[in-house]
């Protein structure tokens, strides 16, 4: 992953050819997007939270920080193989552009997706 530069976009956001290989790290397909206008080369979705993680944050009102600490444990535990497959994947491309469809831009699941992809 050296030499990679990771980024992180709304899916909802136009895509554009800087983004470079485009991958969706939603579980869930974003609400009213047609696959032509999100313009993926990927759906990463056994990376994104668990169902029952993301309904605990946008529901239920886990805190932030309980659920960054919840979904590095994901990452860590259950998701690692998908992770190490996708790091894989993503290596041959110089761009690559996590999209979401989370309003909030600095805490999202891609932020912290992004950390842990390099490792």
């Amino acid at each position: 992953m050296r030499g990679m530069e990771l980024r992180i976009k709304r899916v909802y956001d136009d895509p554009s050819p800087e983004d470079g290989f485009r991958v969706l790290v939603d579980r869930l397909w974003p609400r009213g997007l047609s696959k032509e206008r999100a313009a993926l080369d990927l759906w990463a979705k056994e990376v994104a939270p668990s169902t029952e993680l993301r309904t605990a944050f946008h529901h239920d009102g886990l805190s932030w920080p309980d659920f960054e600490a919840a979904y590095r444990a994901e990452l860590a535990g259950p998701t690692k193989p998908a992770l190490d497959a996708l790091r894989a994947e993503l290596a041959p491309h110089p761009v690559v552009t996590l999209l979401h469809s989370v309003h909030d831009p600095e805490q999202n699941h891609a932020v912290l997706l992004k950390a842990a992809l390099p490792s």
